[in-house]
């Protein structure tokens, strides 16, 4: 198991924690939870005093522990879904001819 002082070292060498944890072989939060005490899940409320530990994140550590963000509306499979919609509605070409004009 992989000390505070190393993996402080490997982000003071401006790694990130995605990074360090490749390196030291453990999962991205559990490398923050090492440096700083403080768990990247944000169950816990985060002092002030804490948040001036070397190595934490000002904002969304959360990712480190939960990194499959995604935003639906921009997926292309959803947009050609939609798409295949509007074109099969007889309404909505109406419309889309209508604006066209």
């Amino acid at each position: 198991m992989p000390g505070k002082e190393r993996v402080l070292e490997l982000v003071s060498q401006g790694y990130d924690y995605d990074e360090v944890a490749g390196l030291l072989g453990i999962p991205a939060g559990q490398a923050y939870l090492i440096a700083t005490g403080i768990p990247a899940d944000g169950g816990d409320t985060v002092t002030r005093e804490q948040r001036r530990r070397p190595g934490v994140l000002p904002s969304r550590a959360q990712r480190l522990v939960n990194p499959r963000e995604i935003n639906p509306t921009s997926r292309g499979d959803v947009r050609r879904w939609m798409r295949r919609r509007a074109w099969a509605d007889a309404q909505m070409q109406s419309a889309s001819k209508e604006q066209a004009r």
